[in-house]
């Protein structure tokens, strides 16, 4: 299967779920004209994966976006030190929404799904030695929301509610459910 993702968390979901993956990057820019965030996300997934899939025909291609919304306002990967303060100080003491789209496409077999998953996330109240020693580590920089679940992030994580690895980058659970639609099974994973 090929993977139009660099996201090192969705190749270790994948590949840990048995997945073996060829990565081909969709070199797009990651834009929508849609209006609701969840389509708008899904259409980026979307089209990453076309991208990709309409050179690779008999390929099984999947794309994947992960955005964090709070109070209506979309929080990427922050651009310095000073966005992913703000990213963190808004995030502090809050409910968010991770929001997971993913598109799956094999153009031969006329095989197009698009999907997403949201999950809330409640942070601890942060102070600003926290908030400081975070970005001091490094680790907001490549994440969207400036945290990631699965590092040093997790110190700031008070409740979920849904998917860990949703969060994380990739609902793994979600989408191996909508393989059982296309008559794909488990055993069936490490050929695609």
């Amino acid at each position: 299967m090929i993977l139009a993702s660099k996201s090192i968390r969705r190749q270790e979901i994948l590949r840990d779920s048995g997945f073996h993956l060829r990565i081909l990057p969709a070199d797009i820019e990651e834009k929508s004209s849609k209006d609701n965030i969840v389509d708008k996300i899904k259409d980026i997934a979307y089209k990453k994966a076309y991208y990709v899939a309409k050179s690779n025909l008999n390929d099984y291609v999947l794309a994947a976006d992960t955005i964090v919304e709070i109070n209506g306002e979309v929080l990427g990967k922050p651009k310095d030190r000073e966005e992913a303060k703000r990213y963190l100080k808004l995030l502090s003491g809050n409910i968010h929404r991770v929001i997971t789209a993913y598109s799956f496409i094999n153009i031969e077999k006329n095989i197009y799904i698009q999907n997403a998953d949201i999950s809330e996330v409640k942070f601890y109240n942060l102070d600003n030695e926290e908030i400081e020693w975070y970005i001091e580590s490094g680790e907001p920089f490549d994440k969207a929301g400036a945290y990631g679940i699965q590092g040093k992030g997790r110190l700031f994580v008070e409740q979920i509610k849904g998917d860990f690895f949703s969060i994380m980058g990739f609902p793994i659970a979600k989408f191996i459910r909508e393989l059982k639609k296309l008559k794909i099974e488990l055993k069936d994973i490490p050929k695609l």
